[in-house]
C-alpha cells in the first residue's frame, strides 16, 4: 500500500513538472514564435519533468520522504526514461528533422534518419574510450555504459558554463567595469550617425540621377540611324558611367560605417542605463554580489588548480563549506541545521538549472553525490552504478579552469578594445 501511495505522489509531481515545462517552453523559450512541431514541445516537457524528478528524489533522500524501496524504484525508472529520451529519441528526431529539410532525401527520410542516428551512436560510444569512466566488469548493455558517456558530455557542458559564469557574473554586476558614458558622448555619436545617413541618401540620389540620364541618352542614341550613328554608339560611352562604380563603393563603405555607429550607439545607451541602475538600491546590491562572486571565482580557480596539481578531489564546494563554518560558529546542532540549509541550497540549485535539462541534470546528480552526506548517497550510488566518480570531479576542475581563464582573457580584451573602438568611430 505504501508503494502505491508513493507512486501516486511521484507520478503527480511528474505531471505537474510536465505542465510547468510545457508552459515554460511556450511562454519563455518560444514566446515570440509559433510552434508547429508539437513533438519538440512534448520531448522537452518529458525531459524537463524527469530531470526535475531526479532533484526531487535527492530532496526526498535528505528529508526521508517515501520508503527506500519506492525511492530506489523511481530512481531506476527516471534514469531509464531520461536515458531513453537523451540517447534514442532526441538524436533520432533531430536527424529526422534535418533529413526532412533536404529535398533529395525526403523520400527515404526514415532510412537516412536511421543512418544519422547510427552515426551518432558510433561517435557517442567511441566517446567513452579515452576516459577511465567504467569498471572492466560492466557489460556492453549495462546502464553504466550509458550514464558514464552522458556524464562526460554533461560535466563538460557544466564546467564550460560554470567557468564562464564565474567570470562573467562579476564582470556584469560590478560597476567597476562600467565605462564612463555621458549624454554628450551619446549625442555626438548620434549626430555622426545622422550625418552618415544623410551622406548615404545624397549619394544614392546621385546614382539614381546618373542612371536616369544614361537611360535618356541611350534612347536618344537609338533614334540615330546610319553608319556614323552605329559607330558612335559603339565607340562612345555614356558620361558619368565611370563614376557609378566609385560612388557605389563609397555608399557600401558608408553603410558599413552606419551599422557600426548604430551598434556603438546602442551599446552606449545600454551602458548609460547600467550606470543609472547601479546607483539604485538594487544596483548597489548586485554590485556587492559582484565583489562576492569575484572572491568566489578566485577561490574556485585556486582550488581547481590545487585539485589538478595534487590529483585530489574536492569534498565540499565553497557554499557548503561556508554553511559548515556558519553553523559551527553559531553553535547550532549541526545535523539538523546542515540538512535544512543543504535543502535550501538544493532548491536554489534546481531553480538556477531551469533552463537546462537532460545531460545537464544527469551530470548534476553525478557531481552533487559528492556533496551529499554518506548516509544519503547510498541509493544514489547503487542506482548510478560503479562509476569512476572521482574522474568526473577532476574532469570538471580541468574544464572549469580552462573555461574560466579563457573567459578572463576574452573579457579583458573586449573591455580593453571597447574604448579604443569608441575613439576610432
Amino acid at each position: 500500500m505504501s508503494f502505491l501511495v508513493d507512486s501516486v505522489i511521484m507520478f503527480t509531481s511528474q505531471v505537474l513538472f510536465f505542465g510547468f515545462g510545457w508552459l515554460f517552453f511556450m511562454r519563455q523559450l518560444f514566446k515570440d514564435y509559433e510552434v508547429r512541431q508539437y513533438v519538440v514541445q512534448v520531448v522537452f516537457s518529458v525531459t524537463f519533468a524527469f530531470s526535475c524528478t531526479m532533484f526531487e528524489l535527492i530532496i526526498f533522500e535528505i528529508l526521508g520522504v517515501l520508503s527506500s524501496t519506492s525511492r530506489y524504484f523511481h530512481w531506476k525508472l527516471n534514469l531509464y526514461v531520461i536515458l531513453l529520451v537523451l540517447i534514442f529519441v532526441v538524436p533520432f528526431y533531430i536527424g529526422y528533422f534535418v533529413v526532412s529539410n533536404i529535398r533529395l532525401l525526403q523520400r527515404q527520410r526514415l532510412l537516412f534518419s536511421c543512418v544519422v542516428w547510427f552515426t551518432f551512436m558510433y561517435f557517442f560510444w567511441k566517446l567513452g574510450d579515452p576516459f577511465p569512466i567504467l569498471s572492466p566488469k560492466h557489460g556492453i548493455l549495462s546502464i553504466e555504459q550509458l550514464i558514464s558517456r552522458v556524464g562526460v558530455i554533461g560535466v563538460t557542458l557544466m564546467a564550460l558554463l560554470s567557468g564562464f559564469g564565474a567570470v562573467n557574473c562579476p564582470y556584469t554586476y560590478m560597476s567597476y567595469f562600467l565605462r564612463n558614458v555621458t549624454d554628450s558622448d551619446i549625442l555626438a555619436l548620434e549626430r555622426r550617425l545622422l550625418q552618415t545617413m544623410d551622406m548615404i541618401v545624397s549619394k544614392k540620389k546621385r546614382i539614381a540621377m546618373t542612371r536616369r540620364q544614361m537611360y535618356q541618352r541611350g534612347e536618344e542614341q537609338n533614334k540615330q540611324t546610319g553608319f556614323w550613328g552605329m559607330i558612335k554608339s559603339v565607340t562612345s560611352s555614356p558620361s558619368g558611367s565611370e563614376n557609378l562604380f566609385v560612388i557605389q563603393q563609397e555608399v557600401d563603405a558608408l553603410e558599413e560605417l552606419s551599422r557600426q555607429l548604430f551598434l556603438e550607439t546602442v551599446d552606449l545607451q545600454a551602458t548609460k542605463e547600467r550606470i543609472e541602475y547601479s546607483k539604485t538600491f538594487q544596483g548597489k546590491y548586485f554590485n556587492f554580489l559582484g565583489y562576492f562572486f569575484s572572491i568566489y571565482c578566485v577561490w574556485k580557480i585556486f582550488m581547481a588548480t590545487i585539485n589538478i596539481v595534487f590529483d585530489r578531489v574536492g569534498k565540499n564546494d565553497p557554499v557548503t563549506r561556508g554553511i559548515e563554518i556558519t553553523v559551527n560558529y553559531l553553535g547550532i546542532q549541526f545535523d539538523v541545521c546542515y540538512h535544512q540549509l543543504k535543502l535550501l541550497y538544493t532548491f536554489w540549485l534546481t531553480k538556477s538549472l531551469l533552463k537546462f535539462s537532460g545531460m545537464y541534470f544527469v551530470s548534476s546528480v553525478l557531481l552533487m553525490r559528492m556533496s551529499m552526506p554518506l548516509e544519503y548517497r547510498t541509493i544514489v550510488t547503487e542506482v548510478l552504478g560503479e562509476l569512476q566518480f572521482n574522474f568526473y570531479h577532476r574532469w570538471f576542475d580541468v574544464i572549469f579552469l580552462v573555461s574560466a581563464l579563457s573567459s578572463i582573457l576574452f573579457l579583458y580584451l573586449a573591455h580593453k578594445q571597447a574604448p579604443e573602438k569608441h575613439m576610432t568611430l
